[in-house]
């Protein structure tokens, strides 16, 4: 399997279960109430819109979602593990945390 591959299925696995790595919402998606949240959370665990323009190069680590009127947006960032600098190698889950921030549209 080649690293963006790689990449691309570690990004899947997280976003999908929000397990193996750091989800933050932003202010702006803390102001809705927790019934939106939850299902907010589900239409980014299932995303799957992935296209050439907004995956281009197929690391499925951003997507755009209409929800409650608004725009969201959720983006994928890989971390060292320190969180201080960008991964040396985001195949690598030894030296990747990975980071799931949740924002509306205007907040990016």
């Amino acid at each position: 399997m080649d690293k963006t591959a790689k990449v691309r299925d570690l990004n899947d696995a997280f976003r999908r279960s929000f397990v193996g790595g750091r989800v933050v919402i932003t202010n702006g998606t803390d102001t809705l109430n927790d019934a939106d949240k939850l299902a907010l959370f589900d239409l980014v665990k299932g995303f799957d819109a992935f296209t050439a323009d907004n995956d281009p190069h197929g690391e499925h680590d951003f997507g755009s979602i209409a929800f409650k009127g608004g725009r969201f947006f959720w983006k994928i960032d890989c971390y060292d593990r320190n969180l201080i600098y960008h991964s040396p190698d985001p195949a690598d889950l030894s030296v990747t945390e990975r980071v799931l921030t949740i924002m509306r549209a205007e907040e990016y």
